[in-house]
């Protein structure tokens, strides 16, 4: 047979490896499925759980455990348990937790007795190439260096390194295949295997890790394909559209280590990771093996109020927001106890246990209220506090909680031509009105303020105001003309901090727009942004800490210029919204991969204006010349699915989602008409909407140009009720809770820019 046959053997031996690795046992196996069981248990010496019954004598009722015998002491003329003299001769290899290599179940079992320790079972390919004798690293390399050694006299001298050990493979398959079916049969295996052993008896540790192996093939045969497929590979990452992204030749920060086996690493996964990855054979694409990537996530919890002091008889809420993958259960604690609620009348867990609802409250129902939130992989807890008592007994509680409304926190603020108007939003009451001349030093909607004014001095239109708050930064996009001839883009650093605030006048000349993802309570930290140039088919990504460019992604194949953007974290996708210059056709859409910064392709089948929601699971794309929505879902093993459609027939302006106050983790999204008086209020699971009249009508679009959002539609967060949508002359409040108006504040002109300060 000669150097061929252990070369071949050698190259088959990994190949046979790695299939066999994860591949049920089969009927040829010989194992039954009980043994497979069995061998999941742990082995310590002297147990007892697989017992042996031996024959003849007081050993007919003794019973011995695995690797142990039971012998008759004649001195003594009684049974005894003593580790077995010696095993079977079948070779039925196991790797055990000592790093050592056994030929079959007995041999481990006693080996355990002997060294009075415990040994068990390691079901993974590295086993085998643990100990002294040859690691996973060492034996991949050895196998590189016999591809390497081969003679290429027979072979292309263009062809490269990947084709050049193709025809290797291909070489050896043919030698070892006798029959020339195009499959190794045991049999064919097994004559290689005695030829060898013959020529070399040095190597027949390594040669008989091949018989067992191939006994665990489902189909007891190896064809070409498979032993190619697992020894050259390409990684592909699967995205909607049949998009795969090559990852192989990428330098990637967290996907950098392919391994000498063809392995992916990825050293930090996070929540952008999850999504399925293919590993195709080089030279044979056809041939794929997926897996599932799905990145579990512990809760994160955040209870509303913290604290709060009512009068006895009034109604109070206890607000529970939980986010984590998969969604998390929410139970109450009162004083440390479990609090069953049901068949009271007192207290009801409303929208899967996020509002614990007290009808009236009882001088008894003081005390603090526990939410604990559980998935799979994690357990978190936060507590609200309830007082209840007279109000001629104001303790600090009591004060503290009336007093809350004063701060600068839970109210919107609405800037205007006339300067900003503070508005506390479940009485409609005006709080404060800011003249445009007036700078307030203090908390961060001033400086917000007087760095907006700041602008304004030494430019005339400033356009978007974005806080980062992962960065403590107020970026600030503003306009020369309204030809954007001249657009500049700010950033103040530390923009809560009156001392330390700087600005800094980024170099983008003819800038767009731009788009920072926000933060969640997953999310909290946001390292990149974007910028994209007037008339330019690409977008340039920013690092926030440094503000420097990172790179530019070019979106030239595609003619796309970008209009606007979006992100999910649920696998990492942003959303980009293409410019049409027919306004009356719907604008198409672009994805791009965060993991690679790869464009995927077009968002299939889907148009418009694309938003996120705030847990990342819902994408809606909105056609708002035709008032037409798409809603997409995005699960939590990363895929991307259409879900359904609504058509409200309206020219739309803007949209913002509510969290649904019957069901958790849902969302009802509010959307603005731009033209006439309508709002329509849909939910997002089941596509039902609801429209509202008589809002009055929005700022003309000829009087806004500074985009297509002429009636904004802003939420008071996470916990809030309430939504404040614009008018011409006035402003509306919306009370997400009914689906309907709540009240309407006059005196407020132009106020289209609207931000919510909450403390949640």
């Amino acid at each position: 047979m000669g150097f061929l046959g252990v070369w071949a053997l050698s190259i088959l031996l990994g190949s046979s490896l790695w299939l066999a690795y994860g591949v049920r046992a089969s009927a040829g196996s010989g194992a039954t499925v009980k043994e497979l069981q069995e061998g999941l248990q742990v082995v310590q010496y002297g147990g007892a759980e697989n017992k042996v019954k031996q024959n003849g004598g007081p050993c007919r009722r003794a019973y011995c455990g695995r690797g142990r015998e039971c012998v008759v002491r004649q001195e003594m003329g009684r049974a005894e348990c003593v580790c077995q003299e010696s095993c079977h001769t079948s070779f039925v290899p196991v790797c055990g937790s000592d790093g050592r290599f056994y030929e079959n179940h007995c041999e481990l079992y006693r080996t355990a007795c002997l060294q009075q320790r415990r040994i068990y079972m390691v079901h993974s390919k590295d086993c085998f190439f643990k100990g002294d004798t040859c690691t996973m690293a060492e034996y991949n390399k050895l196998k590189s260096m016999l591809l390497d050694m081969q003679p290429r006299t027979s072979i292309d001298g263009q062809a490269n390194a990947m084709d050049q050990r193709r025809i290797l493979v291909d070489t050896m398959f043919k030698y070892i295949d006798r029959n020339q079916d195009g499959r190794l049969s045991s049999e064919e295996l097994a004559e290689v295997r005695v030829a060898v052993q013959k020529d070399m008896e040095e190597y027949k540790q390594g040669i008989v890790y091949l018989q067992p192996v191939i006994s665990l093939h489902s189909e007891g045969r190896i064809s070409f394909e498979s032993i190619h497929f697992l020894s050259i590979c390409l990684l592909h990452l699967p995205k909607p559209g049949n998009h795969g992204i090559i990852l192989n030749f990428l330098d990637l920060e967290d996907i950098n280590d392919f391994g000498d086996d063809g392995s992916l690493y990825i050293t930090k996964v996070t929540t952008i990771h999850m999504g399925n990855y293919s590993c195709h054979a080089y030279g044979y694409e056809e041939l794929s093996q997926t897996h599932v990537l799905q990145v579990n996530v512990p809760p994160v919890i955040l209870v509303y109020p913290e604290t709060q002091a009512q009068e006895p008889g009034v109604a109070a809420s206890l607000r529970c927001h939980a986010d984590g993958i998969p969604n998390p259960k929410l139970t109450w604690l009162k004083n440390g106890l479990d609090l069953q609620p049901h068949g009271s009348k007192q207290i009801s867990l409303l929208a899967n246990g996020s509002e614990l609802h007290i009808g009236s409250v009882r001088y008894e129902d003081t005390g603090a209220y526990t939410c604990i939130a559980r998935n799979e992989v994690g357990v978190d807890e936060d507590i609200s506090s309830l007082f209840v008592e007279d109000s001629a007994r104001k303790t600090l509680a009591n004060i503290l909680w009336r007093e809350e409304g004063l701060s600068v926190g839970n109210m919107f603020y609405v800037f205007s031509s006339e300067g900003i108007t503070i508005l506390q939003p479940g009485n409609c009451e005006i709080r404060r009105r800011i003249p445009r001349t007036e700078k307030i030093l203090g908390s961060y909607v001033s400086q917000l303020w007087s760095s907006l004014i700041t602008a304004v001095e030494t430019d005339a239109m400033p356009v978007k105001l974005f806080y980062d708050k992962s960065h403590d930064q107020l970026w600030l996009l503003s306009w020369r003309d309204l030809l954007k001839s001249r657009s500049t883009l700010q950033v103040i650093t530390s923009a809560s901090a009156v001392e330390q605030r700087q600005i800094i006048r980024t170099p983008f000349e003819g800038v767009e727009d731009f788009y920072i993802p926000p933060t969640n309570l997953i999310i909290t930290h946001v390292r990149f942004g974007f910028v994209y140039l007037k008339s330019e088919p690409a977008v340039h990504k920013i690092d926030l800490e440094t503000l420097r460019l990172v790179k530019t992604i070019s979106l030239k194949n595609y003619s796309c210029i970008p209009a606007s953007m979006a992100y999910t974290h649920l696998s990492g996708y942003y959303f980009i919204e293409c410019q049409v210059e027919d306004r009356s056709a719907p604008s198409s859409q672009l994805l791009i991969d965060s993991v690679s910064d790869a464009v995927i392709g077009p968002n299939p089948n889907i148009n418009g204006q694309p938003f996120i929601s705030p847990d990342g699971r819902f994408v809606v794309s909105v056609d708002k010349q035709h008032g037409k929505l798409q809603v997409q879902t995005i699960s939590f093993s990363g895929e991307l699915r259409t879900s359904h459609e609504a058509d409200v027939s309206i020219p739309l302006a803007d949209l913002e989602f509510q969290p649904s106050f019957t069901e958790a983790n849902k969302y009802m999204i509010v959307a603005s008409s731009a033209q006439g008086s309508k709002l329509v209020f849909a939910d997002l699971a089941s596509g039902r909407t609801k429209a509202l009249e008589d809002f009055k009508d929005p700022i003309p679009a000829s009087s806004w140009p500074w985009g297509d959002a002429n009636r904004v539609v802003v939420s008071s967060g996470v916990f809030g009720r309430y939504l404040v949508t614009s008018s011409a002359e006035s402003l509306f409040v919306l009370d997400g809770k009914q689906s309907g108006p709540h009240c309407e504040v006059s005196d407020v002109k132009r106020g289209n820019t609207v931000v919510w300060v909450g403390e949640v």
